[in-house]
Parts: C-alpha cells; sequence; structure tokens
C-alpha cells in the first residue's frame, strides 16, 4: 500500500503461496492524484524486496499496465515466470494460464506500439500450447490448512465509533484496564460482535485490516479506536458455516454465533504504537451479530435485541468450567448405595461388610494392618 502523507494513493494486491516462493499479482493501481510520481514501480519494487527468492508471475495487464510496464524497470527479471521455461515453475502456476496472460500481453503491447521487453520473455510471440500441456500436469494447488474454529483462537476487529468522553474514558491508563474493557463491551453490545469481520490467527493480523479499511475507507471523522477481540475456539460445537483460508476465517451469513470473549484490545489512530487491553478470565459469553435480523436464530433473539444489548433478564454470562461430576453419574449413584448401605447396618449394630478384594491385595491389606498396629507413625 502506497501512503502520501497518510493518504492512501495506490495499492497492489498479490496471491502469495504458502510455501513463500511463489508470488501471484491480482492487481496495481494508483489513484488518479498521484499518478505519473513512480509510485507503482515502487511498489513493484518492494515486493520484489519482500520476497527475494520467489518466482513472480505478473499476470496479464491492461493498457494502463501495457505503457507502465513498458517503462518499468525489472530489479529481478530472472524471477518473472513470463521470462523463464515452465519446467522451471510449473508446480506453481498452470501453464495454461500463463501461456494465455503472455499471448494477451503480446497482443496489447503491439496494439499500443511499444516494446514491452520483448527480448526478455521467454519465446516471446511463438506458438507455446504444445509446451504449456506438456507441463500442465506439473502444477499442484497449494496445500494450506486453514484455522479450525473448534480448536484454536480467532482474532478480529471494528472500528467503533465513540462518544468523546467515552473515548477520552477507555484510552486513561489511570482507569483498570478490566474496567475499560468492560465499558466498551457493555456500549457495543454483548451480541454485536463484527458479522463481516475476518477472524485471524493473530493479533496482529486483526489490527492490520483494519489499519488496511482506515486508509481504503476513511469514514466519519472524530475518535474511532481499533477495537480487536480474541474469541476461545468453538470446542465441542459444529462450527457455523464459514469461508477458510490459509490465515483466516470468515462466517457466511451469520446467524447471531454464540462464542466466549477471552479478551479484547484497542488502539487509538492519534498513538497507534500504544495498545490497551484486558484478558477475561473466565470468558464472557457474547455472540457475533447476525449479518441479517431476520435470519438470526431463536436463542439470538431470546438473548439480544436488535442492537445487540442483553433483553431485560438477561445478564452477561461468564463460561465456566467444566462441572468434575460431570459424566460421573453412575460412579456417584454407586457410591452413594454403599453409603446408605453402610449406615444401615451400623443402626442394626452390624460392622459393614469389607468389600471383596483380590486375594494378593487381601494378603497386602492384613501385612499392613499388622505392621500398623507394631507402633505408631509420625504423621
Amino acid at each position: 500500500m502506497a501512503l502520501v502523507g497518510g493518504v492512501h494513493a495506490g495499492h497492489l494486491d498479490v496471491y502469495v503461496h504458502p510455501d513463500g516462493q511463489a508470488v501471484q499479482v491480482a492487481g496495481i493501481e494508483v489513484e488518479p492524484g498521484y499518478q505519473g510520481r513512480g509510485l507503482a514501480s515502487v511498489m513493484m519494487d518492494a515486493l520484489h524486496a519482500a520476497h527475494p527468492t520467489a518466482w513472480l508471475n505478473h499476470g496479464r495487464r491492461g493498457t494502463e499496465g501495457t505503457l507502465w510496464w513498458d517503462r518499468y524497470r525489472e530489479p529481478a527479471p530472472e524471477r518473472n515466470v513470463h521470462h523463464r521455461p515452465p519446467a522451471e515453475w510449473a508446480r506453481y502456476f498452470d501453464p495454461l494460464t500463463v501461456a494465455a496472460e503472455r499471448a494477451r500481453n503480446a497482443y496489447l503491447n503491439r496494439h499500443a506500439g511499444v516494446h514491452g521487453h520483448r527480448e526478455a520473455v521467454y519465446r516471446y510471440g511463438e506458438p507455446m500450447a504444445e509446451e504449456a500441456r506438456q507441463y500442465a500436469p506439473l502444477f499442484r494447488e497449494p496445500e494450506a490448512r486453514g484455522p479450525d474454529p473448534g480448536a484454536e483462537e480467532l482474532y478480529g476487529g471494528v472500528r467503533l465509533v465513540l462518544p468523546p468522553g467515552l473515548y477520552r474514558l477507555v484510552h486513561d491508563p489511570r482507569r483498570d484496564a478490566g474496567e475499560r474493557a468492560r465499558i466498551l463491551l457493555e456500549h457495543l453490545g454483548h451480541g454485536s460482535l463484527p458479522h463481516h469481520s475476518a477472524w485471524n490467527t493473530t493479533r496482529h493480523a486483526a489490527f492490520a485490516d483494519l489499519h488496511h479499511e482506515q486508509v481504503l475507507e476513511p469514514g466519519p471523522a472524530g475518535p474511532v479506536p481499533h477495537l480487536t477481540f480474541r474469541l476461545l475456539p468453538l470446542a465441542g460445537a459444529e462450527a457455523p458455516v464459514h469461508e477458510v483460508k490459509a490465515t483466516w476465517v470468515k462466517y457466511v451469513h451469520s446467524p447471531g454465533i454464540e462464542v466466549q470473549l477471552a479478551g479484547m484490545s484497542w488502539r487509538s489512530l492519534e498513538r497507534p504504537w500504544i495498545t490497551h487491553g484486558a484478558a477475561f478470565d473466565p470468558a464472557v459469553d457474547v455472540a457475533i451479530a447476525p449479518e441479517y435480523q431476520r435470519d438470526a436464530t431463536p436463542a439470538y433473539r431470546a438473548r439480544y435485541d436488535e442492537n445487540g444489548d442483553l433483553r431485560p433478564g438477561q445478564t452477561a454470562q461468564r463460561a465456566e468450567s467444566a462441572s468434575p461430576f460431570a459424566g460421573r453419574a453412575a460412579e456417584i449413584r454407586a457410591l452413594a448405595d454403599r453409603l446408605r448401605q453402610a449406615g444401615a447396618q451400623r443402626a442394626a449394630g452390624r460392622a459393614p461388610a469389607a468389600p471383596a478384594l483380590p486375594s494378593g491385595e487381601a494378603q497386602q491389606t492384613r501385612h499392613h494392618d499388622q505392621q500398623h498396629r507394631q507402633g505408631p507413625r509420625l504423621r
């Protein structure tokens, strides 16, 4: 992303292979008021520097991109897949697609009357259909296992417009961080976690998403802190419908998803290097808001209103640890029966019957009793 005086001036979108050794350029754009300053070249140079060993596929270009490419000087042309035979990079990129991109670029170069670095492009302008078909079977879709909402903590965020007084309060380091976090949550609403957020594997990624939103869509002026949430895994529950990428999850058409909030962090735009935050232990029961109220689940509607606030009579619940008696009903009943039986025998004047033991255990017990009678033991 190119910033000029803190203002968004352009951006470069790319896909990066999970192993970091292949990069696909999806698009590059410079805002009209900032064109002609070399920003596109600066961003592309930065891409080369950020991935110094990766294959780069610049894809197909439009008319403006064709004119820019004719002026651009690549810092590492040897890593451009358009300059190399498919045998070297076919595992990462589909040779048929790359051949089609090259053909389109060649046509636009001729149409625009530019050179387009044609001497650097591998077999520029020659038929490549047979070679592309030969190497196409080598291509492999990247194997990337995205995060699992049922087993991993996830982080999402929202830009929150606050009244000035509340804004000053939640950024006041003299106040208890846990108290400030609870006030923020009450203001937002326990059922109002953002449904549109991409839930990331790290807090840093959640803050980065909010920063990109702020640059591309500045929104209203005034005190707008960036607020992130840490969710515990949805253990023991069926994961709602979601879209999984390599490092983030996005819930599709959220119907109001019950989650456990384990912590919150927030930053101001004026001082983004200072992070405020608090952990909730135990976690707080909250919900990701429904994308459309008409699709909200009955459980969500029963607990939260349309603003995400708790309904009258509903309280902010804390997730409690599992009961130590869970799943032990039969064991507890058997113990109770033995206690009742022993009590009845005592009431009748009889000593309670000792539980039957294997012969080896019985001998060890008798031997222990004899040793015990020999003298006192220190405790």
